[in-house]
């Protein structure tokens, strides 16, 4: 199950361009613009912050106020079922008809999207298998769990082998361990079977283990994102405890042409600011000449955390 058709535009996916959404007097998106391309990306954002919505607008069921948005090359609102024929969707809240064995239910989505009966038969088969419900694929949804519906609500996402899959918080209500199985087959969906992507969530440790790149929605816009390995990546700090007289210390390193603050409520604590690796040098000579002795030098490390939390600021 991977799709070989050629995305346009170099692989993008998904290009936004300011991109402006309102609900009466509330402005969900205001002149929002970022690319998706291919792979596994997350949609980072707070609760409230518009990703749903978002998410609607690349299905075109959502129209948008002003800007441009284009999905597999175009334009949802305008060309809404043959972008939804090419799309997998799996909605955040649990909707499934209880009664209906999960075979017949994937096979029925399978149909809708124009496979024939007899090979949405086999699909839907592959797809459970492949979300490992290959065992309970005749079961009725209703005596399913939490985390086996999520998984039957993937399995009718990939079925029709589309081009772009969009999974609106797909852990809601799953226990730690439902949560990581989760994870680990949308990373494979992208991974092994060659499907693009979109992971919507406000929990940025899924997005961290899950994607390779990151668009984060914040005050209607998208204020941050690229690839996770250079948002997280080494930061521009040194930390360092000193074992004493850390007001030398801290005179030294200045004198030495080093920014250094002080950590009020550990005083021996200090962070000098990163320029490149001769940084260390010059902090063990400083104190050397000073008298003062290191006990710790570590390279700060930023994280996902601390982009969001950058990228969330209020302009």
């Amino acid at each position: 199950m991977a799709s070989d058709t050629t995305l346009p535009d170099s692989g993008v996916v998904v290009r936004v361009e300011n991109l402006t959404k309102r609900w009466g007097t509330n402005t969900v998106l205001d002149g929002a613009s970022f690319t998706i391309s291919k792979g596994v990306t997350g949609l980072l954002g707070a609760n409230g912050s518009g990703k749903t919505t978002f998410l609607g607008m690349v299905l075109g069921f959502h129209r948008a106020e002003a800007g441009h948005l284009s999905v597999l090359g175009l334009d949802p609102w305008t060309a809404g079922p043959d972008v939804r024929a090419r799309i997998g969707y799996a909605a955040e809240h649990e909707a499934l008809p209880p009664d209906v064995r999960a075979h017949d239910f994937v096979r029925h989505v399978a149909e809708l999207h124009g496979i024939p009966k007899r090979q949405a038969i086999a699909r839907a088969s592959d797809a459970l298998f492949e979300v490992g419900l290959g065992e309970e694929r005749f079961r009725a949804l209703g005596t399913m769990s939490t985390g086996q519906k999520q998984r039957v609500k993937l399995a009718q996402a990939i079925v029709h082998d589309p081009e772009l899959v969009l999974l609106d918080e797909p852990t809601n209500g799953l226990d730690p361990m439902q949560r990581d199985q989760l994870l680990s087959l949308v990373r494979r969906c992208g991974s092994e079977l060659g499907l693009n992507v979109v992971l919507s969530s406000h929990l940025l440790d899924e997005v961290e283990r899950t994607c390779d790149r990151v668009v984060i929605i914040a005050n209607g816009v998208a204020s941050g994102g690229g690839e996770v390995s250079d948002l997280e990546g080494d930061g521009a700090s040194v930390e360092l405890t000193v074992d004493n007289d850390a007001e030398t210390a801290v005179r030294v390193l200045r004198e030495a042409g080093l920014q250094v603050q002080v950590d009020p409520n550990r005083p021996l604590n200090l962070t000098c600011m990163y320029t490149d690796d001769s940084v260390y040098d010059i902090i063990a000579r400083a104190l050397s000449a000073g008298g003062v002795g290191i006990r710790r030098l570590d390279r700060e490390r930023r994280t996902l955390e601390d982009a969001f939390l950058e990228a969330s600021e209020v302009q």
